[in-house]
């Protein structure tokens, strides 16, 4: 059963992106620690798809919003590994989408995941943010690209900020994996190295930072944290199978 408890979330407890954004873009990405969520969920879980308890992660998702001074709740999404980008103001919460942005204030984007990686983003000015999920899946079918697009600002005014993700020592795919990205670019055969087991080690990192390079973003951040392995701070899909959720939270004040 559920039962309420307080446990404080300490400013330790969440990632503050190491970019140069505007003082009025706030950014932050939670971890694992806190939270009223029990085993497998244990922690700080804001998911309400993976099977935790409805009471515990609601708890959890308004205790961020306290603990972090978020102007309101964040937009929810449901997250299918696409290419969806919706503007936060005018979307409703649990709306299909892998991507959000505003250009208004008080409306806090967000992404959840536990492998997969999230990207915060603004323009240098600080006028608009984003938030993107973005699997291999998604990655491959253009989701950074979409989300730019929907931005409707320059590449050499953007920068983007590379949340925890599963780390190219981890991320172990088929030729499959392989092949959706070098049919298309042959250049990101960079980011896959073979392994041990005769299949491909997967740098997620490299490929969002190709895939910006290409669109002319060049001011990325981040980028250097491993969810697999740092079993402590992250949930992990691909280690522990039932697992919880991170977010990552961007907004402007």
């Amino acid at each position: 059963m559920f039962c309420e408890k307080t446990i404080p979330l300490m400013s330790n407890d969440w990632l503050v992106p190491d970019w140069p954004a505007p003082p009025h873009v706030r950014a932050r990405t939670t971890t694992r620690l806190g939270g009223m969520s029990s085993a497998p969920y244990a922690g700080l879980n804001l998911g309400d798809h993976v099977g935790d308890v409805p009471q515990a992660v609601a708890a959890n998702r308004m205790q961020v919003v306290r603990q972090l001074d978020l102007p309101g709740m964040p937009l929810w999404l449901n997250q299918v590994h696409g290419i969806g980008v919706v503007d936060a103001v005018h979307a409703t919460p649990g709306c299909t989408a892998d991507a959000s942005f505003t250009r208004e204030a008080s409306v806090v984007c967000a992404v959840l995941t536990a492998d997969c990686l999230p990207l915060l983003l603004c323009d240098k000015a600080g006028g608009t943010v984003a938030a993107v999920h973005a699997g291999w899946r998604g990655l491959a079918a253009g989701v950074i690209e979409a989300a730019l697009a929907s931005m409707q600002v320059a590449p050499e005014d953007i920068m983007v900020w590379l949340g925890p993700a599963i780390g190219p020592r981890a991320f172990e795919v088929g030729p499959e994996v392989r092949e959706a990205f070098t049919s298309h670019d042959p250049a990101t055969a960079e980011a896959f190295q073979p392994s041990p087991a005769g299949r491909w080690l997967a740098d997620i990192y490299q490929l969002a930072r190709q895939r910006l390079a290409r669109q002319g973003v060049t001011a990325i951040y981040g980028g250097d944290r491993c969810t697999y392995t740092e079993m402590q701070y992250f949930y992990s899909y691909r280690r522990e199978g039932v697992t919880g959720r991170m977010a990552s939270l961007v907004w402007l004040e």
